[in-house]
């Protein structure tokens, strides 16, 4: 009897040996992927060369200085409001911005049968996506993928077409004329 008693006592002994291995593993592999998610540079020495705690104190480091990012644009985006909310200090704001915008930037590059259009406006410089879109296929070309980012206080347009009918082509000074005509 006492041999079944010590059989099942090491049987739980190996389970809570597993277990906690098991365990090891999950939080190893758990603390690998949180470090590949910080860039490279945040690390000072390259974390190849820290220690896992030091890679764990580096990670909380980064997502502390997000987390202080995120509420500076928070800050930021309720200033922004109550300004626009104030006319006094939005007609300030709106002149500063447009004092420092500059005129649209075009660049046009064909790609052998596809065509790159890249524009760089500032905010305030209105003119309308689907114009341009609507030139493009009118000159031969299928708009296949539109793209817009904006960076501080420019807006970036890249729009990626394709043409039509590969033996027309299409006519890229042509199309540079009449974007140029509607951005200015």
């Amino acid at each position: 009897m006492e041999g079944a008693g010590e059989g099942s006592s090491g049987r739980c002994k190996l389970e809570r040996k597993t277990i906690e291995k098991n365990r090891r593993i999950l939080m190893k592999t758990l603390c690998f992927k949180l470090v590949s998610l910080i860039p490279d540079h945040h690390f000072k020495p390259p974390k190849e060369l820290l220690s896992q705690q030091d890679q764990l104190e580096q990670a909380t480091s980064y997502i502390k200085l997000l987390a202080e990012r995120v509420e500076e644009m928070k800050r930021r985006t309720q200033a922004v409001m109550i300004s626009n909310a104030n006319p006094s200090t939005s007609n300030k704001i709106n002149t500063r911005i447009m004092r420092g915008s500059k005129s649209p930037v075009l660049k046009i590059r064909e790609l052998g049968s596809n065509l790159e259009v890249v524009l760089i406006s500032g905010l305030w410089k209105n003119f309308m996506l689907h114009q341009v879109i609507s030139i493009l296929e009118q000159e031969g070309a299928e708009v296949v993928n539109v793209n817009v980012s904006s960076i501080d206080g420019q807006i970036f347009h890249t729009i990626h077409a394709q043409v039509k009918v590969s033996r027309v082509g299409v006519d890229s000074s042509r199309i540079r004329v009449r974007i140029q005509e509607l951005i200015s």
